[in-house]
């Protein structure tokens, strides 16, 4: 039966959280934790973890474990997957497509705005301020604007790209409802060597897929973090945890690791196109060489680059000016460019 409301007859809605994972068990536990608190189901769609995070979601009851057998990182695919499974559940439904290591705000539960969502018409896209949490000095810097995290289903096509893509379909309709109060949590940047293996192999990616890209545009995008000043930082306001915490649920002491399962995919990047195709990137702050070592035992494989006086001159340029770049600072962009020019 129908929900009565304001004389009208409601129909039920459902929240879904639709999720990719692979590998991550470092948070998947206090993920599904809080996403539990909030969502009426949890589609999970694995792509072939092996460190145990399987094992994690099938503890949860709200949880749907779907497997992705795909080799090869497509986030539209894995996107139109969790939609399709979403979609088999009957009723009036909401998307919220997160990431493991993105948790909605603590408040919701007070929160006007997200009361009001259950009302929005179908079709509507639900659009998140998006903040990145520094857990061990308790600050966050907000992302450059909100994001459409959220739709209200109508049964639009999804469509997306391979990397980087809207998560769920962008309606005919055009209509957005900006969440004021309730926030999504990012906490890539609370396990900071994760974050530097997860941008070394994503640089990696862009080289092979979009070779026309150069090595400064692949630089700039992925160590955006640097470029964030003391004054970007605000604190961490406690509302954000009191509902998790109230649940036991402490969204804090992430441990790193030496290595992470990016550095191997990397690995098997040099191995087949040689250490030469990436020796603009700036992926060689780690030792490769040994890393190799230790799982394969071959000191046989070269896997240093032979890199030239020039590659080393705009990799030090670029590392040195990175905390003052902008796209307002005109005299780094015109640097740039023409670093571009003879990059060609």
């Amino acid at each position: 039966m129908g929900i009565i409301k304001n004389n009208k007859r409601e129909e039920s809605v459902k929240i879904i959280c639709l999720t990719p994972v692979k590998n991550e068990k470092w948070i998947l536990q206090k993920f599904l934790q809080s996403a539990s608190l909030w969502a009426d189901h949890i589609i999970i769609v694995d792509q072939m973890s092996d460190d145990g995070s399987r094992e994690i979601a099938k503890k949860f009851l709200k949880v749907d474990l779907v497997d992705n057998y795909s080799l090869v990182f497509n986030e539209l695919d894995r996107q139109k997957i969790l939609i399709a499974e979403a979609r088999k559940i009957p009723g009036k439904k909401i998307f919220i497509a997160l990431d493991a290591d993105e948790i909605l705000s603590g408040n919701f539960a007070e929160n006007f705005d997200w009361k009001e969502i259950k009302n929005l018409a179908e079709g509507t896209s639900i659009y998140f301020k998006f903040v990145n949490l520094l857990p061990s000095k308790g600050k966050y810097w907000e992302g450059p604007s909100e994001m459409p995290w959220g739709f209200v289903d109508d049964g639009s096509d999804h469509n997306g790209l391979i990397i980087h893509s809207n998560r769920l379909p962008l309606s005919a309709k055009g209509t957005s409802f900006k969440m004021d109060n309730t926030v999504v949590l990012h906490y890539q940047f609370a396990d900071w060597k994760r974050m530097e293996s997860k941008h070394r192999w994503y640089q990696c990616w862009e080289h092979i897929n979009d070779p026309k890209k150069s090595s400064i545009a692949i630089y700039r995008q992925y160590h955006h973090m640097h470029s964030i000043e003391e004054d970007d930082l605000k604190s961490i306001p406690r509302e954000w945890f009191l509902e998790y915490e109230k649940n036991k649920i402490y969204l804090e002491n992430f441990e790193g690791k030496e290595s992470y399962h990016w550095d191997y995919e990397v690995i098997n990047y040099l191995k087949y196109h040689g250490p030469e195709y990436f020796s603009r990137l700036d992926i060689w702050g780690k030792d490769w060489q040994k890393l190799t070592n230790n799982i394969e035992n071959n000191g046989a494989i070269n896997l240093s680059p032979k890199q030239n006086i020039f590659d080393k001159l705009v990799l030090f340029y670029l590392q040195k000016t990175q905390r003052y770049y902008s796209e307002k600072n005109i005299l780094i962009l015109l640097i740039d460019k023409m670093f571009k020019i003879f990059l060609k």
